[in-house]
């Protein structure tokens, strides 16, 4: 007995299930890269803010000192902002991952099923054809006595 089409259907369905899941994931750790990415430059902002400062200490210029504490402000609100954004994604990331894995087992299991019946199948085909044989070699024998 071959392997129904409903089963074979079932396993089409779960693979595209799991490649669906797999471009969620894929979405999801992009946008968490990307606020990574924009709480980095959000560091390097401030950072640049804080060296203006500095540097305005030495040449004197109160715009060059204004413009690097609120280049400094500015880079710390936004990276307040980003923080719980990105909080949200990583729970938002690791969800997903699970929704994947979980996805992927199901298809495994699937595929486990299909391929155990079908070396079952094999391997009763390989008896029948042996028993054939079998069964041909003793009515020629029988019929040359």
């Amino acid at each position: 007995m071959a392997v129904s089409k409903a089963l074979r259907r079932l396993l089409r369905v779960q693979y595209l299930e799991e490649e669906q899941s797999k471009l969620e994931l894929e979405s999801a750790l992009a946008d968490l890269s990307r606020l990574e990415t924009a709480l980095e430059a959000s560091a390097r902002r401030e950072s640049a803010g804080r060296r203006l400062v500095h540097s305005s200490a030495y040449t004197g210029e109160p715009e060059e000192r204004l413009a690097g504490i609120e280049e400094g402000r500015t880079a710390a609100r936004y990276a307040v902002a980003l923080s719980p954004r990105i909080t949200t994604k990583e729970i938002e990331v690791a969800s997903l991952r699970q929704e994947y894995l979980g996805k992927r087992v199901e298809r495994r299991q699937a595929e486990t099923l299909i391929e155990a019946h079908e070396a079952e199948e094999a391997s009763e085909n390989g008896r029948r054809a042996q028993q054939m044989i079998d069964d041909w070699y003793g009515a020629r024998q029988h019929t040359q006595e």
